[in-house]
């Protein structure tokens, strides 16, 4: 078995002061930045990690995504704009240890790590797959949406998926709550 680290989203625009920011945003960038200072350094705090990857938002020209009058359901604020700093990790959030970062969305929108590609192409589940993984751990920015559609899509690609809740933040209890059961309805553990 080998166990993959899904780091969400955990950028300046979905933390406090940020675009769209959510509450607690600030505190798992930190706390997930704990989690891979230990990892990295392979200490007896460490979780049994074989890659650590992240997705990030990259927006260039997302269409109706974007909107000066959202709904907050099918468009939003202007956010994770490439080449500002919204985009960027959260300064809590040292990327260093990061093997592999899949960035969504660059003119369409996009919920779902597994929608990302890297730099040079590469879709998550088959990245994931050629470094033989098939347990997955998923944490991030916003447990309700990005978090909710990263997990739903890993177990729809076959991996085993547990949601690591103290390591996520949500925009809202209620909608939290909802995700947190639909993906439990999808077989994903939430730890």
């Amino acid at each position: 078995m080998t166990r993959a680290l899904i780091v969400v989203d955990v950028q300046n625009d979905f933390c406090e002061g940020g675009s769209l920011g959510v509450e607690g945003g600030a505190r798992v960038a930190s706390d997930v930045g704990e989690l891979l200072h230990h990892w990295s350094r392979r200490d007896d705090q460490a979780p049994a990690y074989e890659v650590v990857v992240a997705s990030k938002d990259h927006h260039v020209d997302p269409g109706s995504h974007w909107s000066a009058d959202p709904d907050f359901v099918d468009s939003w604020p202007v956010h994770c704009r490439v080449g500002t700093d919204g985009e960027a990790f959260h300064p809590n959030l040292d990327p260093q240890p990061f093997d592999a970062i899949f960035l969504k969305g660059d003119h369409e929108a996009a919920y779902s790590a597994f929608e990302g590609r890297t730099v040079d192409g590469a879709l998550l589940a088959d990245w994931l797959r050629s470094h033989q993984v098939d347990q997955v751990d998923v944490c991030g920015i916003a447990t309700d949406y990005c978090v909710r559609h990263t997990a739903l899509d890993s177990a729809k690609e076959g991996f085993e998926t547990r949601v690591i809740e103290a390591l996520c933040a949500g925009v809202a209890p209620d909608s939290t709550e909802r995700a947190l059961t639909e993906m439990k309805a999808a077989g994903v553990t939430i730890a």
